[in-house]
């Protein structure tokens, strides 16, 4: 558990880059912080591992001031991980994840096997232990910093917007691959980002900062859409947060039967059970490949082949939330979403109209206290 308490942070100009900050971050959890420029994240992130000093306050790491272990210690007993991840670029990966241990004491033979451990467990093949920094892209990079930060297992980790400087799709990766990871480690991390939608996906618990480092909010991301303090914690979750805030709802849809062609199937087939101009591609396993648009396919006598199909429309998958089931549908070039099984294999399909009958017909699911409390969308 980290602990503000009355934290500040005055600069010798007089400029206040933390205002009397009190907030825990809870044991095992993510707490975010967020906030637009100048709001003092960084600051106060930094202030946990004392690369700066506090100007006054106190904060605590499961009720041990920081300021009472000497820095060098309290910083090897603490997971970084930055922006750009910040690798020795004359070290190899494997080098740089066995840092800290190897500074701990840990024999070079066992840290390296410890660092190929790290690897997988980070999504990367134990062949890139040899490379360099610069021989990888920069989501690899990201994925070897984050290795390189629980190389000493550490109970708390500091993570200074970690995925902003890779691209969206990347970035959507990182962020999939950091929740597995915690949900299996459990970690206490506090984690900076200027991106709102990163806050709410990635949060147990959420901080707005308002800019010269005073608390606006702090509140679990369904508590912060549905209920923002202020004004300016309103303008910053922005004005779509209604429909954000269907990522914290169960979906519970009843779905259409879906049919369906199998690749290589003869157009005609597809002509046959389609239900309009598109009709649904799947592979052997069942698993949605892509729409079929049925004007202008070809002769009857081809078949459909993977060449012919529109990839528009993002799945849903059973069990979800109404936001990945209504982005589904509206994604979908038929205007039918996509729901598939834990394995990708269809189940059926759903329209943009009957998820917001559904939520018409039970307005009480959509109050906070039908939204999943600390839920990520």
């Amino acid at each position: 558990m980290i602990t503000f308490d009355a934290v500040s942070k005055e600069y010798p100009d007089g400029t206040i880059a933390v205002d009397r900050l009190s907030l825990t971050a809870p044991s095992g959890q993510i707490t975010v912080l967020v906030g637009p420029s100048g709001c003092g994240k960084t600051t106060s992130l930094r202030m946990v591992n004392r690369m700066i000093e506090p100007t006054s306050g106190t904060i605590t790491i499961d009720d041990q001031d920081v300021t009472s272990v000497p820095a060098t210690d309290l910083r090897r007993g603490i997971g970084y991980v930055i922006q750009h991840a910040g690798l020795f670029p004359h070290r190899t990966v494997a080098d740089n994840v066995a840092t800290v241990p190897q500074l701990t004491g840990t024999s070079r033979r066992a840290a390296r096997v410890q660092a190929l451990e790290l690897l997988e467990r980070v999504g990367l093949p134990t062949s890139f232990a040899d490379r360099y920094p610069a021989q990888l892209s920069g989501g690899q990079q990201q994925r070897v910093g984050v290795a390189r930060a629980l190389a000493a297992d550490p109970p708390v980790m500091l993570m200074d917007e970690p995925f902003s400087a890779v691209d969206p799709v990347v970035r959507d990766q990182l962020q999939r691959e950091f929740l597995r990871l915690q949900e299996e480690l459990q970690k206490t991390i506090l984690f900076v980002t200027h991106d709102i939608d990163e806050a709410i996906r990635l949060g147990d618990r959420v901080a707005v900062l308002a800019v010269g480092g005073r608390l606006a909010q702090l509140a679990t991301p369904a508590q912060l859409l549905a209920t923002p303090a202020d004004p300016f914690v309103a303008g910053f979750v922005g004005r779509d947060r209604g429909y954000r805030a269907l990522g914290f709802v169960s979906a519970e849809l009843p779905l259409a039967h879906e049919p369906a062609v199998a690749l290589g199937s003869p157009v005609r087939r597809a002509l046959d059970v389609a239900l309009d101009d598109w009709v649904l591609v799947v592979d052997d396993d069942g698993a949605p490949q892509g729409w079929l648009h049925l004007v202008g396919a070809g002769p009857s006598d081809d078949v459909v082949a993977a060449g012919m199909l529109n990839l528009g429309g993002t799945l849903a998958t059973a069990g979800g939330t109404l936001r990945e089931t209504l982005d589904a549908a509206l994604s979908s070039p038929s205007g039918r979403g996509v729901v598939v099984d834990g394995d990708g294999r269809l189940l059926g399909s759903v329209r943009a109209a009957d998820v917001l009958d559904h939520m018409s017909a039970a307005p009480r699911e959509r109050g906070p206290a039908a939204v999943r409390e600390g839920g990520r969308a």
